[in-house]
């Protein structure tokens, strides 16, 4: 009687710690897969180079024999802060308060440009 019951114990004390280790490995699995997933999203955001943080800049430039707006835009023009190459020239217009789209060598111009932030 008293062996059967010591068998039986050993059973029942052998089973909680078999659930237990398994709930043990269950619960590492579900931390290490949080943390991988976690950990990803971390570097997957850390990594986005699509995003780059730029600042407009102003340049004095002067106007050389063969220069034209259009020339002078496809040097500086950031294509990814203006629609078109007209619009750029607008603006250069606009900040030198040229009456048109005319100019003349030697004449100096102010340039917006933008560049990224280091």
């Amino acid at each position: 009687m008293r062996s059967e019951r010591r068998i039986r114990n050993n059973r029942l004390r052998r089973k909680r710690e078999m659930r237990k280790n398994f709930l043990l490995l269950v619960m590492t699995i579900c931390l290490i897969v949080t943390c991988s997933i976690s950990m990803s999203a971390f570097r997957s955001s850390a990594k986005d180079d699509s995003v780059v943080a730029s600042c407009k800049y102003y340049k004095s430039i002067t106007v050389s024999n063969n220069d034209t707006l259009w020339s002078i835009a496809e040097e500086y023009m950031d294509a990814g802060h203006y629609d078109s190459v007209n619009e750029y020239i607008n603006e250069v217009i606009r900040m030198n308060s040229l009456p048109n789209d005319t100019i003349c060598y030697g004449q100096n111009l102010i340039i917006p440009y933008y560049d990224v932030l280091l």
